[in-house]
């Protein structure tokens, strides 16, 4: 006999779990079935996100800043420091424990919101009068039901082909957050947010990093004046590139790993590194669902096709996040599970795709919202641009990082923010006013009036508006 239920979520990421927990203040009794496991094989809910992915490279990111600020900026604050080490496994060990943190605490939200959690992996069994039956295969196998089923299995990396991820030479973002020593030498194919985040993180404790990346240009989804002023901040750091490359052979020794490649000139080179991250992507994670026992439908990449209120082909299953079209960001996925629960209590959900910010965690920090020039430009939209330098910023220079700027792109004729690119500090927290801002459909001016407190970051925003009508105060 199944359990009943009014909603079951297949899957306890950030578009799960949310989802789940807005069900069930709505009223609905929720079930959410997640299988990943902890290093104990209890349960670790959270998804990609929590476990391989944000949170965790965070947490590296945050351990190897130390170090480099330890290592090269500590002296000009007058701060001395003699026979600097790093421990990787402590470093690496406090990363653990910030993912278990992480992990109880959406248990602790599950269970405070009164939303029933099952262990396990789910999958379609058959459609059943009013609704769908769901299998759970765990520690303890269940058979669930529910009218409303919301599927949220997120997504995995994506392989090279002929260079399967054995996790100890050819990593992927799991791999790469676990290795136990800083490699002397370390390639990375992929110059997209975990290559360089990840490419960050082990160059800071010392290992000399290339990147290979097939497309010819650096951060192609970026503003391009952003894109060009963090990779010239990359190369000063020591990270090296190679763009426009095509790989021909990836080979596995007991030491090393050579990667066989053809770069932007045509010219066939080898690299030979200790280890290698590949980060070329993520697919939809459909594998296990058993979609075709109900019909749901998948598309020829693995994804389950939905409309753009997160519908399925089938009545009363929805789908979000990762496993469904558009980007693969964890706060996208938390608005479409919000979003999916109100549909089902008949409320009107709404994820506005154009205010979804993106944020990369390197140092520079690079973030954005809206549109970037070079998509103006394409539209043929008229619009005006202003920029301001965090090198003129007073909070900035106290910081001692006035690398980057804020850009602001608006409509020529209405003064509407199109879109805010911001590379330099605290990048992914500045870009918060400007996702308001849009939603809102404010104009530059609007910022430009704005009291913003000195000396703080937030005032090269500020500034960054004033510019769009070429009356900055500071520069």
């Amino acid at each position: 006999m199944s359990k009943q239920f009014d909603v079951i979520v297949i899957g306890g990421g950030p578009g799960g779990y949310i989802a789940a927990i807005r069900a069930a203040q709505l009223g609905f009794n929720v079930a959410c079935v997640d299988e990943w496991k902890n290093d104990k094989g209890g349960p670790a809910p959270g998804g990609t996100c929590t476990n391989v992915g944000c949170i965790p490279s965070k947490a590296l990111l945050q351990s190897s800043e130390h170090f480099d600020h330890a290592s090269h900026h500590f002296a000009e604050h007058g701060i001395g420091l003699s026979n600097l080490s790093i421990d990787v496994s402590k470093m690496i060990g406090r990363k653990n424990q910030v993912v278990k943190q992480n992990n109880d605490g959406i248990l602790y939200l599950l269970k405070k919101n009164k939303v029933s959690f099952f262990h396990g992996r789910a999958s379609f069994a058959q459609a059943v009068e009013g609704g769908y039956e769901i299998t759970v295969s765990g520690s303890a196998n269940e058979s669930l039901s529910a009218k409303h089923i919301i599927v949220a299995t997120g997504s995995t990396a994506r392989q090279l082909p002929g260079a399967a991820f054995d996790e100890d030479r050819i990593l992927s973002n799991d791999g790469a957050l676990r290795m136990a020593a800083v490699p002397k030498t370390l390639g990375v194919i992929g110059s997209g947010v975990i290559g360089l985040e990840m490419g960050s993180v082990w160059r800071r404790l010392g290992a000399e990093v290339t990147i290979l990346e097939a497309l010819p240009n650096f951060l192609g989804a970026a503003d391009e004046g952003v894109a060009k002023e963090a990779l010239k901040a990359f190369i000063k750091q020591g990270l090296k590139f190679e763009f426009g490359v095509k790989i021909t052979e990836v080979q596995t020794g007991n030491d090393a790993v050579t990667v066989a490649f053809t770069n932007a000139r045509g010219e066939a080179v080898t690299l030979d590194v200790e280890r290698l991250i590949v980060s070329i992507g993520r697919v939809a994670n459909t594998v296990g669902l058993n979609a075709a026992a109900v019909g749901l439908q998948v598309d020829e990449r693995g994804a389950i096709v939905v409309d753009a209120d997160c519908k399925t082909n089938l009545q009363n299953v929805w789908a979000v996040g990762d496993v469904v079209r558009g980007p693969m960001l964890a706060h996208k996925a938390e608005e479409e599970g919000v979003a999916v629960a109100e549909r089902i209590a008949g409320q009107h959900g709404h994820v506005n795709f154009n205010t979804v910010p993106w944020v990369i965690y390197t140092s520079p920090e690079i973030a954005w919202v809206g549109q970037t020039e070079q998509q103006l430009k394409a539209e043929g939209r008229d619009y005006k641009a202003g920029q301001f330098p965090f090198m003129a910023n007073g909070r900035a220079r106290a910081l001692g990082d006035t690398t980057g700027f804020v850009k602001f792109l608006a409509d020529a004729k209405t003064d509407e923010i199109l879109g805010v690119h911001i590379v330099g500090p605290q990048a992914s927290e500045l870009i918060a006013e400007a996702v308001v801002a849009m939603e809102f459909k404010a104009s530059a001016e609007d910022i430009a009036r704005i009291c913003h407190a000195h000396p703080s970051l937030s005032e090269a925003t500020k500034e960054a508006a004033l510019a769009v009508d070429k009356r900055t105060l500071n520069f």
